[in-house]
């Protein structure tokens, strides 16, 4: 009896699965995409940062009214990467002069994944989102260090394009919380995950009216073998700051991970330099991390 029993279940997943991603494909053609249980704050960060009229005041005071992400821009200006002078910034405006509007971003975006991770509702994912947002600040932060030491990219966008690689997986993960047995088939959730979430990420930044460098960074972070370029861009970056972050134990699997890649060729990054990043800059990283709230 038991047989039958597992049969009907996995056709009855496997059902589940395909109605999720056709939903999925729905919402995106139809241009209905955006993140669920997304912190309202959040979004008015977003949209303020979006206005090119905006002003830093305007800023002040929309970042302010949330004390708790008011406090983690804080710790960020005060970051042994940003504040080289040693004198501590104490007031929310010169932060954020001092920060840019990119890391004002990527602040906000670690601070709503922390705010998602704790909502009732997601919680058969929680575990998912705690990793994706573990490895957000990850790449992020190694996308930064690399922007910053190995291209003349701005390490600011860096580091926000890594913060918002996974916001597809971020976008399917919190959509899935509707479709609650796919949390009994990890294999059937993750292969969704893997195979929708950069476009989807491609087209919530559009919506969201990120740069195009952004978009396409996002858009492009699987395509490992990307040769219709010459010199480094965001998109190199992003690629190698992902690597970096999967391997970031696994040295001798880093370096065969990243032998004959063309993001890599473009960026100089042989095991020398790479382990010389790897080292020398393993402190910055675990501050910038630190400062997002991991």
């Amino acid at each position: 009896m038991r047989a039958p029993l597992n049969n009907t279940q996995t056709q009855s997943t496997s059902e589940i699965a395909f109605g999720f991603v056709r939903s999925l494909a729905a919402e995106l053609s139809a241009g209905r995409v955006d993140v669920p249980s997304f912190p309202e704050i959040v979004i008015r960060v977003r949209r303020v940062l979006s206005d090119p009229n905006t002003t830093l005041e305007n800023v002040v005071r929309i970042v302010g009214s949330e004390p708790a992400l008011a406090g983690r821009l804080l710790r960020i200006a005060n970051s042994a990467s940003l504040n080289t002078s040693g004198k501590p910034v104490t007031d929310l405006r010169t932060a954020i002069n001092r920060m840019g509007y990119n890391m004002v971003r990527s602040a906000s975006m670690s601070f709503a994944m922390a705010q998602i991770r704790g909502n009732a509702k997601l919680a058969g994912v929680k575990h998912y989102l705690d990793t994706l947002w573990q490895h957000s600040t990850l790449v992020a932060a190694f996308a930064f260090v690399i922007a910053r030491n190995c291209t003349k990219i701005n390490a600011d966008e860096a580091m926000l394009t890594g913060m918002m690689h996974g916001i597809g997986k971020l976008y399917v993960l919190t959509r899935s919380a509707d479709h609650p047995e796919l949390f009994s088939d990890p294999d059937a959730l993750n292969q969704i995950v893997d195979q929708w979430h950069a476009e989807i990420g491609k087209a919530i930044l559009e919506n969201w009216e990120f740069s195009d460098q952004t978009v396409q960074a996002v858009a492009a972070q699987n395509d490992l073998g990307r040769t219709d370029v010459e010199f480094p861009d965001l998109s190199d970056v992003v690629v190698i700051a992902i690597l970096m972050a999967s391997f970031s134990k696994d040295p001798v699997g880093l370096q065969v991970a990243l032998q004959g890649l063309p993001a890599a060729a473009r960026l100089g990054l042989f095991q020398e330099r790479v382990d010389t990043i790897l080292k020398e800059f393993a402190s910055e990283v675990s501050a910038l991390r630190s400062a997002l709230g991991a």
